[in-house]
């Protein structure tokens, strides 16, 4: 049996710049973080040569081209493991339209699972450039680049979506007593939407090219910078101040980034004291990031009351293999 468990992100600035529709362009820029919620993917050799696969349903098929989940199908063709396999996916939160990054991690952790059970060891680079080939060129998904890197790197990162597709990931060098201001300053909670983020950017390529988006695109890939620098210099308070800033611009991109209960809950998040915040992913729904000094955590807690919060901490760890049993 191999287990593997890749980290779920939050993304805190630049998302969108790492659309090929933007950085085919111009360099595109994220600062993404890895946390401590994990998907787990189980690989165990099967008597027979049929496949089951396990997630919210089960598939039982002669061959993977027979899988109706188009991740475990295209994944396990691209790695040539299609007979005589159990698969399982679990992991630590509801993933579907959380916004946390769950089908970038599911696919990084896939892969890794899958080369370890036939044998091979694996980079991030690798893991991160095959599950992008696998969701953007292959299932055609209209994604950007960053959730795979995050999800096989690990960290807290500044990466770089280059012109020619090269992509640079940098660990952010912070101070321990600067990570844990900022970790204890931050939290999710829970809109209670569940949504495809597929419907958003699927709008959003479409209008990237246009002057006036790639402009409110490029403003928010340079908060990114501005936020690496902040964070370099240990001012943990400037971290609110552009998470509030890169989400007035990214409502900005296209409709239905927002909503009437998001607003809400962020005027609220605001009224109780936070700095700033963000909707995490594409938009519309999942989780809400928000960011306030920790003495009025408290009091933020409080105004979100109906919505169920996800505390976290930073993870240093992408995919990793966990367990290798017989």
């Amino acid at each position: 049996m191999i287990i593997s468990r890749t980290p779920l992100r939050v993304s805190f600035a630049g998302g969108g710049t790492d659309l090929k529709e933007y950085y085919s362009r111009q360099v595109g820029a994220v600062i993404s973080t890895a946390i401590d919620k994990y998907v787990y993917i189980t690989v165990n050799n099967k008597f027979d040569s049929d496949i089951r696969v396990k997630y919210s349903k089960t598939e039982n098929v002669d061959s993977a081209e027979q899988l109706e989940h188009p991740l475990f199908r295209e994944t396990m063709k691209f790695t040539g493991v299609t007979k005589g396999v159990e698969i399982t996916s679990v992991a630590d939160v509801p993933t579907r339209g959380s916004g946390l990054g769950s089908s970038s991690t599911f696919t990084v952790g896939l892969l890794n699972a899958l080369y370890a059970y036939k044998g091979q060891h694996t980079t991030a680079e690798k893991l991160a450039s095959e599950a992008c080939k696998i969701e953007i060129d292959i299932l055609k998904e209209p994604i950007g680049k960053q959730d795979q890197y995050i999800a096989a790197y690990g960290g807290f990162d500044y990466i770089q979506f280059m012109p020619d597709g090269i992509v640079k990931v940098d660990p952010i060098i912070i101070k321990k007593d600067v990570k844990e201001e900022i970790e204890s300053n931050m939290s999710l909670f829970f809109t209670g939407i569940e949504r495809k983020s597929s419907e958003i950017l699927n709008v959003q390529k479409k209008v990237t090219g246009e002057k006036e988006k790639v402009e409110i695109l490029t403003k928010m890939r340079d908060i990114a910078a501005e936020m690496r620098n902040a964070l370099h210099d240990g001012e943990a308070q400037k971290v609110g101040e552009l998470l509030h800033k890169g989400w007035e611009l990214k409502k900005k991109v296209v409709g239905g980034i927002s909503n009437q209960i998001i607003d809400e809950m962020y005027a609220k998040a605001r009224k109780a004291g936070a700095s700033g915040g963000k909707v995490c992913g594409a938009g519309g729904g999942g989780f809400v990031l928000i960011y306030a000094p920790e003495e009025k955590m408290e009091r933020v807690r409080q105004a979100l009351k109906g919505h169920k919060e996800l505390p976290f901490k930073f993870s240093q760890e992408g995919s990793k293999i966990v367990y290798i049993g017989s």
